[in-house]
């Protein structure tokens, strides 16, 4: 854990560089939020990382622009970009929806079309797999687990003090992590191919 009093370019640096440091020698796919300079930091301490960014992440931005009288039908053209089978797909769906809401919703055309290059690294990955990939959800279900355990306490006589409840709230968190990834052996076989020779093999 870090603490920091404002996210950066160099904070992000700092720390994907200390996780190298500490023995992290690869990694194959991030998602990300789409914090300033994180994509940046990952790409350019690990640059063969397929950087992917979070679509729920995007969908909600999108929805900021929505009335609620609308949000349904704009999040079912939405998600026929991200379903998409495969990434020109995608691009015709972001097209026609370009056609039927750009007018309306010009905003969130240009957010699709900023971020499409972060978008589509989950087209080249079956269905078990993007599930997977596309989300930090499991990251904002920490983060909202640790929010509850903090949002009691008024003040903290230190920080920590504050990181050590922190700690024991990841510690209490980790005994619901049992889920089991059914199609594990499916989405290793996927990523053994698609990144031939940096998967160590015993």
């Amino acid at each position: 854990m870090w603490s920091v009093e404002s996210e950066g370019s160099k904070f992000w640096l700092s720390v994907i560089t200390e996780l190298q440091n500490r023995g992290v020698e690869d990694i194959l796919i991030a998602c990300v939020d789409g914090p300033k300079g994180f994509h940046e930091a990952i790409e350019a301490v690990f640059p063969q990382t397929e950087v992917q960014l979070c679509v729920i992440h995007l969908v909600r931005y999108c929805f900021n622009f929505v009335s609620w009288k609308e949000r349904k039908q704009v999040a079912a053209a939405l998600k026929a970009i991200y379903t998409a089978p495969t990434e020109s797909a995608g691009k015709l769906a972001l097209d026609e929806f370009k056609v039927n809401f750009g007018q309306q919703y010009p905003a969130i055309v240009a957010s699709w079309e900023r971020n499409w290059q972060r978008v589509v690294p989950m087209f080249g990955y079956p269905p078990a797999l993007r599930r997977v990939i596309y989300t930090t959800n499991a990251i904002e279900s920490l983060n909202f687990s640790l929010r509850k355990v903090t949002k009691t306490k008024g003040a903290f006589p230190s920080e920590e003090a504050a990181m050590k409840l922190l700690y024991l709230g990841i510690l209490k968190q980790t005994e619901k992590w049992g889920i089991i990834y059914l199609e594990w052996r499916q989405t290793l076989n996927v990523l053994m191919i698609k990144f031939e020779g940096r998967i160590p093999q015993r």
